[in-house]
């Protein structure tokens, strides 16, 4: 990926650009991440795009901007786009229920507050529909949120992994357990995205990797973006690590354990399943920012993404969840939209940003956004789970906004 224009002619302070560098390399030469990876754009030109590291520590392979990452969630924006473009060829509304496209998700149950076994239900009052998979109010959750319903999802293995038997399989699987709660009445980070992808496949009558290919991929020269790793490309595959709790990492999924070699994957998650480059998703990212449109094409409608980009909670992810679920951003001074974290209120967020600017990040501490009215848009990958592990999505929105003009 090369640069287009210098710095400074896009209203960024090169100097400021510096600290970038520096931040990145001090995490890769503490042993904190494998590799950092930057990439800044500004009014569709690129900025800065710098990297450090090793995609393949144990061999010592440098990592090459090319190379192909885990974007885990970062996945969940695509997943949103293509079933909202489902919604603009009229062929299902926010409001459907979830049963009209996958029968077994009629007649729910849902958890009884405080209950100590599966059996403690109450009927749902509401039928989930696409509008609460969408914003993360579907009653779902996911097994790392814990509780009596996140850890029956650990036991009984319902995950969509790349080798978890076949989306379908997968969320009639789901089906078998209670929600969480009632269907609208908080956000809880959930597989709900993982639904809206088999809801794509049945109603656009393809499996989720041709539909992305076919609809999103291929009209923005995606090329590199995919499900299962082509051999011929595992060669530019990134080793996966694991934080161990004391400021280092420890080797977790490595790039030659085949986990998403073609052979392999017969699961298409929506909610994660993607592999990517810093340069593909910089073009996902982009449309995004134009208002949909890239490659020559128009993707989205604009009026569908501002509708997609704003809060659809009732108050931040803070107020909307209650402060007991975990959460990939800061839950402060956030909303969250159609597939998106939606910046609200910076100074409640503890964290640079502009009103209005959207995003979202991955398991293995990867993260974009896009910010409309400073015709920004940043990506930034590195392959070490979990996200949380430290403060790096903070810092570099800091580092990012105080080198804006």
């Amino acid at each position: 990926m090369e640069l287009r224009s210098q710095p400074q002619m896009l209203g960024i302070d090169a100097a400021e650009l510096r600290r970038i560098d520096a931040w990145m390399a001090g995490y890769v030469e503490n042993g904190r991440f494998p590799f950092a990876c930057t990439v800044i754009a500004r009014r569709g030109e690129v900025a800065y795009c710098a990297h450090v590291g090793n995609r393949d520590v144990e061999a010592g392979t440098a990592f090459e901007i090319d190379d192909i990452v885990r974007i885990y969630s970062m996945t969940k924006p695509v997943t949103s786009v293509a079933l909202m473009m489902l919604v603009e060829e009229g062929l299902l509304s926010l409001d459907d229920p979830v049963e009209e496209f996958i029968p077994a998700f009629a007649n729910r149950f849902v958890l009884r507050e405080g209950a100590s076994r599966l059996d403690e239900v109450v009927p749902a009052r509401h039928k989930p529909t696409l509008h609460h998979l969408l914003t993360h109010c579907s009653g779902l959750t996911y097994d790392f949120n814990g509780g009596l319903l996140g850890e029956t999802y650990a036991q009984r293995e319902i995950s969509f992994a790349p080798s978890s038997g076949g989306l379908e399989a997968a969320v009639e699987r789901l089906c078998e357990l209670p929600l969480l709660f009632e269907p609208g009445a908080r956000w809880n980070y959930s597989v709900s995205t993982d639904v809206l992808g088999r809801v794509i496949e049945v109603v656009s009558g393809m499996p989720l990797d041709r539909f992305f290919s076919e609809r999103i991929f291929a009209p923005l020269e995606m090329s590199d973006t995919f499900f299962a790793i082509p051999e011929s490309e595992v060669r530019r595959f990134c080793s996966l690590y694991e934080f161990d709790g004391s400021g280092g990492m420890s080797l977790a999924d490595a790039s030659r354990a085949g986990t998403y070699r073609e052979n392999r994957v017969d699961t298409f998650s929506g909610g994660g399943g993607l592999l990517s480059t810093a340069a593909d998703y910089l073009k996902f990212a982009e449309m995004l920012r134009r208002g949909g449109k890239g490659g020559g094409f128009q993707i989205i409608a604009p009026d569908t993404l501002d509708l997609m980009t704003r809060n659809h909670l009732n108050g931040d992810l803070a107020s909307s969840s209650g402060m007991d679920t975990w959460c990939e951003t800061s839950l402060c001074g956030v909303g969250f939209g159609l597939g998106f974290a939606v910046m609200m209120d910076p100074q409640r967020a503890q964290m640079l940003g502009g009103i209005g600017d959207f995003g979202w990040g991955g398991m293995a501490s990867t993260v974009f956004w896009v910010d409309p009215e400073k015709e920004l848009t940043v990506v930034f990958l590195t392959q070490l789970s979990p996200s949380d592990s430290y403060a790096n999505r903070k810092e570099l929105r800091r580092l990012v906004y105080q080198a804006l003009g």
